[in-house]
């Protein structure tokens, strides 16, 4: 894939953009480490994070389609896994196909926690950004990235042989 080289305010532009994705970040990873605080339930790791996502968007997916889709080297993604499994939040199954397959799902307790994120992080924003439409195209923008950072990301892994 040809890219056009990018100008000098181009570039500071997508700096600032990155920049800026990676303080709202912080913002929004502080307030969770807060809530986990007041609900006296355990933090988690950002690798718990990136796999509990996943899981969570896609219940009963295999072990290394989570851990391919998260970009994590095997011993990463299993650590992350026994890490949420021992906090109750991911419970293992074996494929009724495949027994030697894993599936993986996330608990009850993973559930409140992602509707207490919820309720904190909407809080959080509620009166920061309370336009729909911007709310719509800030959220598009962002997905789009992660989509194709994650696309670039595996391109990169597949021809380099690496990942992780």
């Amino acid at each position: 894939m040809y890219h056009c080289p990018v100008d000098d305010e181009q570039t500071s532009r997508l700096f600032e953009l990155a920049d800026l994705i990676l303080a709202v970040g912080r913002q929004i990873h502080a307030s969770k480490e807060f809530a986990s605080r007041e609900f006296a339930s355990e933090p988690w790791t950002p690798l718990e994070s990136a796999v509990m996502r996943f899981i969570d968007r896609n219940p009963g997916t295999s072990a290394r389609a989570a851990a391919e889709a998260t970009q994590l080297i095997s011993s990463n993604f299993s650590r992350a896994v026994r890490g949420l499994e021992k906090k109750g939040l991911v419970h293992r199954e074996t494929d009724q196909d495949d027994a030697r397959r894993i599936r993986l799902y996330p608990t009850a307790r993973a559930h409140e926690n992602l509707r207490q994120l919820r309720e904190i992080w909407s809080g959080l924003l509620d009166g920061i950004v309370s336009d729909t439409d911007e709310i719509e195209a800030v959220t598009s923008v962002l997905r789009r990235i992660e989509t194709q950072l994650t696309a670039k990301s595996l391109a990169t892994s597949d021809t380099t042989g690496k990942s992780g």
